[in-house]
């Protein structure tokens, strides 16, 4: 890549070279700004599939938003797939400047905390099947205590 100050050698201009470089550092911290906050939306959006079924409890109308989003984790989880959120946060982050990363989110951030071994694909869909039962586990007990309240309204 050429640097922009190559350019100004000829430009009698001799701040053009700062002015420019200061620039291109704003540009790049705004990517790297947007890619920490994709990552942040992408973390919110795990633990919201993984847990909101628990917000179901208090909220029923969560349920339309948890639902889709839960069987869209562990589809992404079982099928191999790569979130759409993980190819954004590393174009943004190369776009900062920054390296972006070959693996996936929960390979990058959340793995190497819970598991300091390589994240194997039998893994992936262990974790894929741990969200699905975990939620239909919820949404069982939340339908329950929903019937045993009807059932004791028609004695």
């Amino acid at each position: 890549m050429i640097s922009l100050c190559a350019a100004v050698a000829i430009h009698p201009y001799e701040n053009r070279c700062i002015l420019e470089n200061g620039w291109l550092e704003k540009q790049r911290m705004i990517y790297r700004a947007l890619a920490d906050f994709v990552l942040l939306i992408h973390m919110a959006f795990v633990l919201f599939a993984a847990l909101g079924g628990v917000l179901v409890f208090k909220w029923r109308r969560v349920a339309w938003f948890h639902i889709p989003a839960a069987l869209w984790a562990a589809l992404i989880e079982l099928v191999g797939w790569v979130c759409p959120l993980t190819p954004l946060e590393n174009w943004l982050r190369h776009k900062g400047g920054e390296a972006g990363y070959q693996t996936g989110f929960l390979d990058r951030y959340l793995l190497p905390l819970i598991y300091p071994a390589p994240f194997s694909r039998s893994l992936h869909v262990t974790l894929g099947l741990l969200v699905m039962g975990v939620n239909l586990a919820i949404y069982w007990w939340i339908w329950r205590r929903a019937n045993q309240g009807r059932q004791h309204r028609l004695r």
